[in-house]
């Protein structure tokens, strides 16, 4: 890959977590990034630099009950079971940090399933 694309997408990245900074108030992010087989989530307190809770689609458990791990059921499930260990720690709300993804298919997908499952953002 072209190292001018690559500075491009870090400084996506960047103004994207600059703009979540401004308005998160001391709440946790949930970062997502996406592969082309999979999909990734984690929930970070940014003060500490601890990542608390992360689930993605690799996980035996999460694997054995998915058909793909490339597409938006996925997402969803990852959402879902991400906003239930989220609860179980006592994290009630996050800010969604998309990364340089547009906010469609399969990033909207796990929002709308980490929504489903009890988190606020």
């Amino acid at each position: 890959m072209n190292t001018k694309n690559k500075d491009k997408k870090k400084l996506k990245e960047r103004r994207t977590r600059e703009k979540i900074k401004k308005i998160s108030y001391g709440r946790y992010r949930l970062s997502v990034y996406r592969s082309s087989n999979n999909i990734y989530a984690q929930i970070i307190d940014d003060s500490k630099g601890l990542t608390l809770v992360s689930l993605s689609t690799i996980d035996k458990k999460i694997k054995s009950k998915l058909k793909s791990t490339g597409n938006k059921d996925a997402a969803s499930e990852i959402g879902k079971n991400l906003a239930e260990i989220a609860k179980e720690k006592g994290i009630k709300k996050v800010v969604f940090d998309r990364g340089r993804y547009l906010y469609h298919g399969r990033i909207k997908a796990l929002a709308d399933g980490a929504r489903e499952g009890g988190l606020e953002f």
